[in-house]
């Protein structure tokens, strides 16, 4: 290392100050590091040159890294450019140039080799003699050991809240903090601002749309990568996620606050995120196939569900179905009542040309909406590549400046951290872009053309959802006819298009000389109007 000359005619000094919120409490402020290293300057006869990027030199910012403290760094820049005209930088104690030891020790054998004395003018070292790396260690040391203990009790601090189950910090989008005194303070739900987020959560929990539409349409003022995040974030279910720490493994604690999602909602759309397929809906119990009508008939008389039975004859085994309440009131074999009811359903025939409209509308929809994925997935790969030459760049000058290896190594932690994290956000985007909705739509236009073969040949469980999707209310049966009050509404309006195209009289006709086992009766003795057919 080349020693510098200190012992010059004029001494050309930097002075640099540097404090913190908390220390301007305790009375350290900037002006009265200023005011002492004048006055020191002044008894020595030092000439106090100033940077011309600054007016002053004095910074309030961290001194755990020289990279972001943007006095320091135009300091070293104008020494650098400078060499031979500065000879000393001075500060108040050590603790001001850096509480980190080891991003000290580079910048003070950058300075020695530059021709500079960096010192302290309270915690002064003599660079002549050989024992000023260990004071140096010893200032610098302690300020950082000071560091690192305030920082444990920080995070064990952050910690023991979110274990009880509160907010550490600012609340999440969605919500707001409260603080009725200095250790009273909680979150609530901010509705105008929870109601677009709830309403994303939902919609993309039901599989339909990406999660890049999703906030497009529901969350546009919301950024990508904080929507992913948001996505992410158990605080919507009403749990709180507690980081791994030391032997402590990560886990999700009861939340304090009210939550704006279920968790059912929630670990959906967790599913969704990472391209896995839902799972099948179990049944309650068992269901005899020759009795799926049992949940959703009643009996005309009554006005009580049906059951079932089973009885042998001499021909075998037969089904029937029976008012629970009274099998007198009927009995009915169950092969005649599910055919009669595939008949039925079967008279439900959509308007063609309305299907057709509804699928090129959903088509040109998905279409519109995967030309805008793909142009995002290109704008993220193109900053991908950037990113990657930045790491290749790095990585070569990590080679050739040996000097400054722990630098490069965290700048390419950084790198690497974002390219990772760009991958993620394109390969997420790239799962919600392969769904392919012409094959599911085509399924659902000749589901709604063929009811009844459905009613005949599904299994079970299609049969369940099939008429539970159909009809809101309960249906009555009297052992010929089948009644009932109202059909789904969105089914309802696509029928009813039909019926204003075919003319109510001729419907009515048609469905009496197709279906002559069908009622027209509209009212029963329940009371209530039961429309036929369509």
């Amino acid at each position: 290392m080349k020693k510098p000359n200190f012992n010059t005619d004029e001494t050309n000094v930097i002075i640099y100050c540097r404090v913190s919120t908390d220390e301007q409490r305790q009375g350290t402020s900037v002006d009265v590091q200023e005011e002492r290293l004048k006055a020191y300057c002044t008894y020595k006869g030092y000439n106090i040159i100033n940077i011309p990027e600054f007016q002053d030199c004095k910074e309030d910012e961290s001194a755990k890294t020289f990279d972001r403290r943007p006095v320091m760094q135009a300091i070293l820049k104008y020494i650098r450019k400078n060499r031979g005209k500065v000879q000393k930088l001075l500060f108040l104690r050590w603790n001001r140039f850096s509480r980190d030891l080891f991003s000290a020790t580079d910048a003070v054998r950058e300075l020695l080799d530059m021709g500079v004395e960096p010192n302290a003018i309270e915690e002064e070292l003599n660079f002549e003699s050989s024992s000023w790396p260990v004071l140096l260690g010893a200032y610098i040391g302690i300020a950082q050991s000071d560091n690192i203990a305030r920082s444990k009790a920080t995070k064990d601090g952050i910690r023991g809240t979110l274990k009880s189950g509160k907010c550490s910090n600012k609340a999440p989008r969605g919500y707001k903090n409260i603080r009725e005194s200095k250790h009273r303070c909680y979150v609530i739900i901010n509705e105008e601002a929870a109601k677009p987020i709830r309403t994303a959560f939902i919609e993309l929990s039901k599989g339909v749309i990406s999660a890049n539409y999703a906030r497009k349409r529901y969350c546009p003022h919301i950024p990508e990568s904080t929507f992913l995040d948001m996505l992410r974030n158990p605080f919507y279910m009403g749990k709180i996620r507690v980081p791994a720490y030391k032997d402590e493994p990560e886990e999700l604690v009861e939340g304090q606050h009210e939550a704006l999602i279920s968790e059912e909602v929630f670990y959906k759309v967790q599913d969704i995120l990472d391209g896995k397929k839902r799972s099948k809906p179990k049944l309650e119990r068992a269901i005899n196939p020759d009795l799926f009508l049992r949940r959703f008939i009643v009996c005309p008389k009554c006005g009580h569900a049906f059951t079932g039975s089973r009885s042998k004859g001499n021909g075998g085994y037969y089904t029937y179905y029976n008012c629970c309440e009274d099998a007198k009131h009927l009995r009915v074999r169950a092969e005649d009542a599910n055919e009669a009811f595939a008949r039925y359903v079967g008279c439900l025939k959509p308007n063609e040309a309305i299907l057709r409209l509804y699928e090129a509308v959903l088509l040109d929809v998905q279409g519109g909406a995967k030309r805008e994925i793909r142009s995002e997935i290109e704008a993220l790969q193109k900053q991908l590549k950037d990113k990657r030459k930045q790491i290749e760049d790095a990585e070569d000058l990590m080679i050739t400046d040996k000097a400054h290896t722990d630098r490069y190594t965290r700048i390419l932690e950084r790198y690497e951290r974002e390219a990772q994290e760009l991958e993620t956000r394109i390969e997420l985007l790239e799962t919600g872009n392969r769904e392919n909705i012409e094959p599911k739509l085509d399924y659902a236009i000749s589901l709604i053309n063929n009811m009844d073969k459905y009613i005949r040949d599904a299994p079970t469980e299609v049969k369940l959802k099939l008429i539970g999707s159909i009809f809101d209310g309960k249906i009555e049966f009297d052992g010929k006819s089948y009644r009932t009050n109202s059909y789904n509404k969105v089914l309802d309006l696509i029928y009813a298009q039909t019926n204003e195209l075919r003319g109510e009289e001729n419907r009515k006709e048609d469905s009496r000389s197709e279906n002559p086992q069908f009622s027209t009766r509209t009212r029963d003795r329940t009371g209530m109007g039961r429309p036929t057919g369509v």
